[in-house]
Protein backbone atom coordinates (compact mmCIF):
# COMPACT_ATOMS: atom_id res chain seq x y z
CA UNK A 1 0.00 0.00 0.00
CA UNK A 2 1.74 3.39 -0.87
CA UNK A 3 1.52 7.00 1.09
CA UNK A 4 -1.00 8.32 -1.40
CA UNK A 5 -3.98 5.94 -0.57
CA UNK A 6 -6.78 7.75 0.76
CA UNK A 7 -7.91 6.90 4.28
CA UNK A 8 -11.20 5.80 3.34
CA UNK A 9 -9.69 3.29 1.73
CA UNK A 10 -6.49 2.06 4.21
CA UNK A 11 -8.65 -0.85 5.07
CA UNK A 12 -10.55 -2.54 2.98
CA UNK A 13 -10.67 -5.94 2.21
CA UNK A 14 -11.22 -6.35 -1.49
CA UNK A 15 -13.54 -9.27 -2.84
CA UNK A 16 -11.69 -12.63 -3.63
CA UNK A 17 -12.69 -14.00 -6.77
CA UNK A 18 -12.34 -17.56 -7.23
CA UNK A 19 -8.54 -19.17 -8.04
CA UNK A 20 -7.60 -19.17 -11.85
CA UNK A 21 -5.11 -22.01 -11.85
CA UNK A 22 -2.79 -22.18 -14.64
CA UNK A 23 -2.57 -25.79 -14.62
CA UNK A 24 -2.94 -28.16 -17.42
CA UNK A 25 -5.46 -30.75 -17.14
CA UNK A 26 -7.09 -29.51 -14.12
CA UNK A 27 -11.03 -29.84 -13.62
CA UNK A 28 -12.11 -26.60 -12.38
CA UNK A 29 -15.01 -26.46 -10.27
CA UNK A 30 -14.82 -23.44 -8.08
CA UNK A 31 -16.03 -20.66 -9.57
CA UNK A 32 -19.61 -21.69 -11.18
CA UNK A 33 -18.49 -21.05 -14.35
CA UNK A 34 -20.55 -23.09 -17.19
CA UNK A 35 -19.04 -25.84 -18.30
CA UNK A 36 -19.99 -24.80 -22.10
CA UNK A 37 -19.66 -23.20 -24.83
CA UNK A 38 -21.60 -20.21 -25.50
CA UNK A 39 -24.62 -20.64 -27.81
CA UNK A 40 -23.49 -21.26 -31.46
CA UNK A 41 -25.07 -17.78 -32.24
CA UNK A 42 -23.07 -16.12 -30.62
CA UNK A 43 -20.11 -17.55 -31.76
CA UNK A 44 -21.17 -17.07 -35.92
CA UNK A 45 -22.13 -13.13 -34.27
CA UNK A 46 -18.80 -12.71 -33.36
CA UNK A 47 -17.40 -12.22 -36.80
CA UNK A 48 -14.32 -10.38 -38.51
CA UNK A 49 -16.50 -7.58 -39.50
CA UNK A 50 -17.71 -7.28 -36.12
CA UNK A 51 -14.29 -7.27 -34.32
CA UNK A 52 -12.91 -4.81 -37.15
CA UNK A 53 -15.08 -2.28 -35.74
CA UNK A 54 -13.43 -2.31 -32.50
CA UNK A 55 -11.65 1.02 -32.95
CA UNK A 56 -15.37 2.29 -32.32
CA UNK A 57 -17.20 2.83 -29.01
CA UNK A 58 -19.61 0.93 -28.31
CA UNK A 59 -23.65 1.94 -28.00
CA UNK A 60 -23.99 3.58 -24.40
CA UNK A 61 -27.59 2.55 -24.17
CA UNK A 62 -27.08 -0.88 -25.21
CA UNK A 63 -29.96 -1.04 -27.28
CA UNK A 64 -29.58 -4.25 -29.42
CA UNK A 65 -29.42 -6.39 -26.32
CA UNK A 66 -31.80 -4.70 -24.20
CA UNK A 67 -34.43 -5.15 -26.77
CA UNK A 68 -33.73 -8.98 -26.86
CA UNK A 69 -33.94 -9.12 -23.08
CA UNK A 70 -36.99 -7.45 -23.20
CA UNK A 71 -38.71 -9.54 -25.46
CA UNK A 72 -37.80 -12.64 -23.73
CA UNK A 73 -38.70 -11.58 -20.23
CA UNK A 74 -41.61 -9.21 -21.52
CA UNK A 75 -40.78 -6.17 -20.17
CA UNK A 76 -40.34 -2.94 -21.42
CA UNK A 77 -37.27 -1.77 -22.72
CA UNK A 78 -36.99 1.21 -19.86
CA UNK A 79 -37.32 -1.99 -17.24
CA UNK A 80 -33.90 -3.08 -18.38
CA UNK A 81 -30.34 -1.51 -17.56
CA UNK A 82 -27.30 -3.46 -18.85
CA UNK A 83 -24.00 -3.63 -16.54
CA UNK A 84 -20.29 -5.32 -16.77
CA UNK A 85 -21.59 -8.08 -14.78
CA UNK A 86 -24.40 -8.27 -11.88
CA UNK A 87 -21.30 -7.34 -9.89
CA UNK A 88 -21.72 -3.44 -11.65
CA UNK A 89 -26.06 -3.65 -11.20
CA UNK A 90 -25.23 -4.45 -7.65
CA UNK A 91 -22.33 -1.20 -6.96
CA UNK A 92 -24.86 0.70 -9.01
CA UNK A 93 -27.63 0.08 -6.59
CA UNK A 94 -25.26 0.62 -3.83
CA UNK A 95 -24.43 3.93 -4.76
CA UNK A 96 -28.05 4.81 -5.72
CA UNK A 97 -30.10 4.01 -2.95
CA UNK A 98 -27.66 3.48 0.24
CA UNK A 99 -26.65 6.28 2.57
CA UNK A 100 -26.04 7.26 6.15
CA UNK A 101 -30.13 6.96 6.54
CA UNK A 102 -30.54 4.36 4.70
CA UNK A 103 -28.01 1.51 5.34
CA UNK A 104 -28.27 -1.63 3.77
CA UNK A 105 -28.96 -5.01 5.25
CA UNK A 106 -28.33 -8.91 4.31
CA UNK A 107 -27.41 -11.85 5.46
CA UNK A 108 -24.12 -12.93 6.89
CA UNK A 109 -23.05 -16.18 4.76
CA UNK A 110 -23.96 -14.51 1.19
CA UNK A 111 -22.29 -13.57 -1.99
CA UNK A 112 -18.86 -11.79 -0.81
CA UNK A 113 -19.13 -8.55 -2.38
CA UNK A 114 -21.86 -7.00 -0.46
CA UNK A 115 -19.51 -6.32 2.16
CA UNK A 116 -17.11 -5.25 0.22
CA UNK A 117 -19.55 -2.23 -1.66
CA UNK A 118 -20.72 -1.26 1.90
CA UNK A 119 -17.07 -0.92 2.75
CA UNK A 120 -16.08 0.77 -0.41
CA UNK A 121 -19.20 3.24 -0.13
CA UNK A 122 -19.12 3.72 3.76
CA UNK A 123 -21.91 2.20 4.53
CA UNK A 124 -22.47 0.30 7.68
CA UNK A 125 -24.73 -3.01 7.10
CA UNK A 126 -26.88 -4.77 9.35
CA UNK A 127 -26.38 -8.29 8.55
CA UNK A 128 -28.29 -10.94 9.43
CA UNK A 129 -27.65 -14.32 10.52
CA UNK A 130 -28.87 -17.23 8.36
CA UNK A 131 -30.63 -20.20 10.20
CA UNK A 132 -29.13 -23.11 11.72
CA UNK A 133 -29.70 -24.96 8.58
CA UNK A 134 -28.53 -22.13 6.58
CA UNK A 135 -31.11 -21.04 4.96
CA UNK A 136 -32.25 -17.02 4.80
CA UNK A 137 -35.00 -16.41 7.99
CA UNK A 138 -38.25 -14.92 6.06
CA UNK A 139 -39.01 -13.09 9.13
CA UNK A 140 -35.66 -11.72 10.18
CA UNK A 141 -36.41 -9.48 6.99
CA UNK A 142 -40.04 -7.90 7.82
CA UNK A 143 -40.17 -4.12 8.35
CA UNK A 144 -36.72 -3.40 8.37
CA UNK A 145 -37.58 -0.54 6.73
CA UNK A 146 -33.73 -0.09 5.11
CA UNK A 147 -32.24 -1.20 1.33
CA UNK A 148 -32.10 -5.06 1.58
CA UNK A 149 -30.11 -7.35 -0.82
CA UNK A 150 -30.75 -11.28 -0.72
CA UNK A 151 -29.37 -13.14 -3.02
CA UNK A 152 -32.02 -16.08 -4.59
CA UNK A 153 -30.68 -18.96 -4.64
CA UNK A 154 -28.04 -17.99 -1.95
CA UNK A 155 -24.36 -17.88 -2.60
CA UNK A 156 -22.91 -20.10 -1.27
CA UNK A 157 -25.50 -22.56 0.15
CA UNK A 158 -27.87 -22.82 -3.08
CA UNK A 159 -30.62 -22.61 -1.19
CA UNK A 160 -33.85 -20.34 -2.33
CA UNK A 161 -36.65 -18.47 -1.20
CA UNK A 162 -39.86 -19.00 -3.04
CA UNK A 163 -41.99 -16.37 -4.49
CA UNK A 164 -44.52 -16.13 -1.37
CA UNK A 165 -41.54 -15.64 1.27
CA UNK A 166 -39.93 -12.93 -1.51
CA UNK A 167 -43.63 -10.87 -1.63
CA UNK A 168 -43.70 -11.15 2.23
CA UNK A 169 -40.45 -9.12 2.35
CA UNK A 170 -41.89 -6.28 -0.59
CA UNK A 171 -44.97 -5.74 1.71
CA UNK A 172 -43.39 -5.30 4.32
CA UNK A 173 -40.88 -2.85 3.35
CA UNK A 174 -42.62 -0.97 1.12
CA UNK A 175 -40.58 2.36 1.67
CA UNK A 176 -37.28 0.62 1.02
CA UNK A 177 -35.68 -0.62 -2.11
CA UNK A 178 -35.33 -4.70 -1.91
CA UNK A 179 -32.86 -6.17 -4.63
CA UNK A 180 -33.24 -10.12 -5.15
CA UNK A 181 -29.66 -11.14 -6.79
CA UNK A 182 -30.67 -13.70 -9.03
CA UNK A 183 -27.20 -14.90 -10.65
CA UNK A 184 -28.52 -18.45 -10.51
CA UNK A 185 -31.94 -18.71 -10.51
CA UNK A 186 -32.31 -20.05 -13.80
CA UNK A 187 -31.08 -23.34 -12.33
CA UNK A 188 -34.57 -24.31 -10.64
CA UNK A 189 -35.73 -21.16 -8.74
CA UNK A 190 -38.61 -19.02 -9.21
CA UNK A 191 -37.53 -15.54 -10.58
CA UNK A 192 -39.06 -12.55 -9.01
CA UNK A 193 -38.81 -11.10 -12.22
CA UNK A 194 -42.73 -11.30 -12.87
CA UNK A 195 -43.54 -9.28 -9.88
CA UNK A 196 -41.78 -5.99 -10.84
CA UNK A 197 -44.97 -4.63 -12.26
CA UNK A 198 -46.59 -5.05 -8.44
CA UNK A 199 -43.60 -4.12 -6.71
CA UNK A 200 -42.08 -0.38 -7.42
CA UNK A 201 -39.42 -1.33 -4.61
CA UNK A 202 -38.36 -4.30 -6.52
CA UNK A 203 -34.80 -4.83 -8.61
CA UNK A 204 -34.19 -8.20 -10.21
CA UNK A 205 -30.66 -8.33 -10.52
CA UNK A 206 -29.57 -11.15 -13.41
CA UNK A 207 -26.15 -12.34 -15.11
CA UNK A 208 -24.78 -14.11 -18.54
CA UNK A 209 -22.03 -15.88 -16.50
CA UNK A 210 -23.57 -19.01 -15.62
CA UNK A 211 -26.45 -19.88 -17.11
CA UNK A 212 -25.98 -18.21 -20.81
CA UNK A 213 -22.18 -19.81 -20.49
CA UNK A 214 -21.07 -16.17 -20.93
CA UNK A 215 -18.66 -15.65 -17.42
CA UNK A 216 -15.86 -13.95 -19.90
CA UNK A 217 -18.16 -11.18 -21.43
CA UNK A 218 -18.73 -9.96 -18.42
CA UNK A 219 -22.77 -8.91 -18.99
CA UNK A 220 -25.25 -8.71 -16.45
CA UNK A 221 -28.30 -6.74 -16.25
CA UNK A 222 -31.53 -5.24 -14.00
CA UNK A 223 -35.17 -5.67 -14.41
CA UNK A 224 -37.35 -3.49 -12.50
CA UNK A 225 -39.32 -0.09 -12.56
CA UNK A 226 -38.48 2.65 -15.31
CA UNK A 227 -37.80 5.28 -12.09
CA UNK A 228 -35.49 2.92 -10.46
CA UNK A 229 -33.81 2.13 -13.56
CA UNK A 230 -33.43 6.19 -13.60
CA UNK A 231 -32.03 6.31 -11.19
CA UNK A 232 -29.36 3.55 -11.47
CA UNK A 233 -28.80 5.11 -15.20
CA UNK A 234 -27.20 8.14 -13.18
CA UNK A 235 -24.83 5.96 -11.56
CA UNK A 236 -24.00 4.27 -14.63
CA UNK A 237 -23.75 7.54 -16.73
CA UNK A 238 -21.88 9.02 -13.97
CA UNK A 239 -19.36 6.32 -13.66
CA UNK A 240 -18.41 4.34 -17.33
CA UNK A 241 -21.35 5.23 -19.63
CA UNK A 242 -19.56 2.90 -22.49
CA UNK A 243 -19.95 0.01 -20.00
CA UNK A 244 -20.45 -2.80 -21.91
CA UNK A 245 -17.89 -3.42 -24.94
CA UNK A 246 -19.20 -3.45 -28.61
CA UNK A 247 -19.05 -7.38 -28.43
CA UNK A 248 -20.65 -8.55 -25.71
CA UNK A 249 -23.66 -6.07 -26.16
CA UNK A 250 -23.43 -8.59 -29.69
CA UNK A 251 -23.05 -11.97 -27.90
CA UNK A 252 -25.39 -10.66 -25.29
CA UNK A 253 -28.28 -10.35 -27.89
CA UNK A 254 -27.42 -13.51 -29.67
CA UNK A 255 -27.40 -15.45 -26.24
CA UNK A 256 -30.89 -14.18 -24.67
CA UNK A 257 -32.96 -15.13 -28.51
CA UNK A 258 -30.91 -18.71 -28.72
CA UNK A 259 -33.69 -20.45 -26.07
CA UNK A 260 -33.21 -23.27 -27.51
CA UNK A 261 -29.79 -23.72 -26.54
CA UNK A 262 -29.62 -21.98 -23.18
CA UNK A 263 -32.63 -24.51 -22.51
CA UNK A 264 -30.71 -27.82 -23.25
CA UNK A 265 -27.64 -26.42 -21.22
CA UNK A 266 -29.51 -25.48 -18.14
CA UNK A 267 -31.07 -29.28 -18.15
CA UNK A 268 -27.90 -30.69 -18.39
CA UNK A 269 -26.58 -28.72 -15.39
CA UNK A 270 -29.64 -29.69 -13.49
CA UNK A 271 -29.15 -33.32 -14.27
CA UNK A 272 -25.67 -33.44 -13.57
CA UNK A 273 -26.23 -31.77 -10.52
CA UNK A 274 -29.08 -34.48 -9.04
CA UNK A 275 -26.32 -36.97 -10.03
CA UNK A 276 -23.50 -35.21 -8.07
CA UNK A 277 -25.81 -34.88 -5.44
CA UNK A 278 -27.16 -38.43 -5.21
CA UNK A 279 -23.67 -39.96 -5.27
CA UNK A 280 -22.18 -37.82 -2.69
CA UNK A 281 -24.96 -38.46 -0.43
CA UNK A 282 -23.91 -41.97 -1.12
CA UNK A 283 -20.76 -41.55 0.68
CA UNK A 284 -21.76 -39.63 3.94
CA UNK A 285 -21.80 -35.74 2.48
CA UNK A 286 -24.54 -33.71 4.03
CA UNK A 287 -25.79 -31.16 1.08
CA UNK A 288 -28.25 -28.91 1.45
CA UNK A 289 -30.93 -28.55 -1.40
CA UNK A 290 -29.13 -26.70 -4.33
CA UNK A 291 -31.36 -24.74 -6.90
CA UNK A 292 -27.68 -23.31 -8.00
CA UNK A 293 -24.93 -24.85 -10.48
CA UNK A 294 -23.31 -25.43 -7.55
CA UNK A 295 -23.68 -27.72 -4.39
CA UNK A 296 -22.57 -26.98 -1.04
CA UNK A 297 -20.96 -30.08 1.01
CA UNK A 298 -19.48 -31.83 4.14
CA UNK A 299 -18.43 -34.70 5.27
CA UNK A 300 -18.77 -35.84 9.10
CA UNK A 301 -14.87 -37.67 9.04
CA UNK A 302 -13.62 -34.99 6.32
CA UNK A 303 -12.74 -31.36 7.12
CA UNK A 304 -13.68 -28.91 4.54
CA UNK A 305 -10.11 -27.61 4.65
CA UNK A 306 -8.44 -31.38 4.24
CA UNK A 307 -11.44 -32.48 1.14
CA UNK A 308 -10.64 -29.10 -0.42
CA UNK A 309 -6.81 -30.31 -0.52
CA UNK A 310 -6.98 -33.69 -1.06
CA UNK A 311 -9.01 -32.74 -4.15
CA UNK A 312 -6.55 -30.34 -5.07
CA UNK A 313 -3.87 -32.93 -5.09
CA UNK A 314 -6.15 -34.95 -7.53
CA UNK A 315 -6.31 -32.27 -10.10
CA UNK A 316 -9.41 -30.84 -9.15
CA UNK A 317 -10.23 -27.43 -7.43
CA UNK A 318 -13.17 -26.60 -5.56
CA UNK A 319 -13.63 -23.41 -3.52
CA UNK A 320 -13.06 -23.50 0.16
CA UNK A 321 -14.75 -20.55 2.86
CA UNK A 322 -12.61 -20.29 5.81
CA UNK A 323 -15.36 -18.78 7.65
CA UNK A 324 -16.07 -19.88 10.79
CA UNK A 325 -19.91 -21.18 10.22
CA UNK A 326 -19.35 -22.95 6.74
CA UNK A 327 -15.22 -24.03 7.32
CA UNK A 328 -16.50 -27.62 7.04
CA UNK A 329 -18.34 -27.32 4.09
CA UNK A 330 -16.81 -26.95 0.36
CA UNK A 331 -18.53 -25.12 -2.22
CA UNK A 332 -18.64 -27.98 -5.92
CA UNK A 333 -19.30 -25.90 -9.58
CA UNK A 334 -21.72 -28.67 -11.49
CA UNK A 335 -19.51 -29.19 -14.52
CA UNK A 336 -19.86 -32.17 -17.00
CA UNK A 337 -20.81 -34.94 -16.42
CA UNK A 338 -17.36 -36.75 -17.16
CA UNK A 339 -16.18 -33.95 -14.73
CA UNK A 340 -18.60 -34.81 -11.89
CA UNK A 341 -17.82 -38.29 -12.73
CA UNK A 342 -13.86 -37.60 -11.74
CA UNK A 343 -14.82 -36.00 -8.83
CA UNK A 344 -16.53 -39.18 -7.59
CA UNK A 345 -14.20 -41.06 -8.14
CA UNK A 346 -11.44 -39.13 -6.54
CA UNK A 347 -14.33 -38.84 -3.40
CA UNK A 348 -13.99 -42.75 -3.42
CA UNK A 349 -10.20 -42.73 -3.43
CA UNK A 350 -10.00 -39.88 -0.51
CA UNK A 351 -12.39 -41.49 1.52
CA UNK A 352 -10.60 -44.85 1.59
CA UNK A 353 -7.88 -42.79 3.42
Amino acid sequence: MSRFLSDRFSNIEPYTPGEQPKVNNLIKLNTNESPFPPSPKVIEALNNEEISKLNLYSDPDTKDVIDAISKTFGVNSNQVLMGNGSDEILAFAFQAFCDKNNQPCFADITYGFYPVFCELFGLNPEIIPLKDDLSIGVDDYIGKNKPIFIANPNAPTGLALSLTDIEKILDSNKDSVVLIDEAYVDFGAESAVSLVSKYDNLIVSRTFSKSRNLAGARIGFAISNPELITDMCKMKFSFNPYNLNRLSIIAGKESVLDTEYFDRCIAEIISNREYTVNELKKRGFIIPNSKANFIFAKHNTLSGEEYFNELRKRNIVVRYFSKERIKDYVRITIGSKEQMTALIDATDDILKG
